[in-house]
């Protein structure tokens, strides 16, 4: 249990993750559906994100491929730092922050991984089978898939002034539309900025 207790979080957030995007994959019916929670401010709005945060993607054919494998291997350098970690008697605070990191990362790898050949691409991007005469989803080849987001809190649609690089000139939801895979990685990472000195405080000393 010295080191299970950690992975078991970590299989807990793939499994709660894996639930809510499959049940709005299931019950939304169609990409870009929504709905309010808690007024305006906060929805359940389902898209797909073919990228990085904030939609960012790596612009060639093998982009969407080179992004999968490095979250592959991140996936696993988190796994192996865990567990050398736990090792070293750290801190339990930092390992369970690593162990809600390494949850929410594999659960947008499953997404990028598998949901492309499995479940198809989005709803957008139906067309028309001749053969059965019905609009269906083609799948996307393996690696490709484009992780679930459906938690927004829409606090306002704000303009970034044009001289900003990247994102200049374009408006942008103040908080973008995220998943639970992507809230815990964010929790986990401030309790570690906040309590790093708590947490680091052994290895400050060696």
């Amino acid at each position: 249990m010295k080191y299970t207790k950690y992975y078991l979080l970590t299989l807990s957030i793939i499994i709660i993750d894996q639930a809510i995007k499959l049940t709005v994959y299931k019950t939304f019916p169609y990409e870009g559906y929504y709905i309010p929670v808690l007024g305006n401010w906060f929805k359940l709005h389902y898209i797909t994100n073919p990228g990085m945060a904030f939609g960012i993607e790596i612009g060639s054919q093998y982009g969407k491929m080179i992004l999968t494998i490095f979250r592959l291997v991140a996936m696993v350098v988190i796994g192996i730092y865990l567990y050398r970690l736990a090792k070293k008697d750290t801190h339990p605070g930092l390992l369970w922050c690593i162990g809600g990191i390494l949850g929410g990362a594999i659960g947008n790898v499953v997404d990028s991984t598998f949901y492309g050949a499995l479940l198809g691409d989005d709803l957008v991007s139906m067309i028309y089978d001749p053969g059965t005469k019905e609009m269906v989803m083609p799948p996307t080849p393996w690696f490709h898939g484009k992780v679930i987001d459906m938690f927004y809190i829409d606090i306002c649609n704000c303009y970034i002034p044009s001289w900003v690089p990247i994102f200049g000139g374009e408006y942008y939801a103040l908080w973008p539309i995220f998943n639970f895979a992507d809230a815990s990685i964010f929790v986990s990472v401030c309790i570690i900025v906040i309590f790093q000195k708590k947490f680091f405080k052994e290895s400050e000393k060696k």
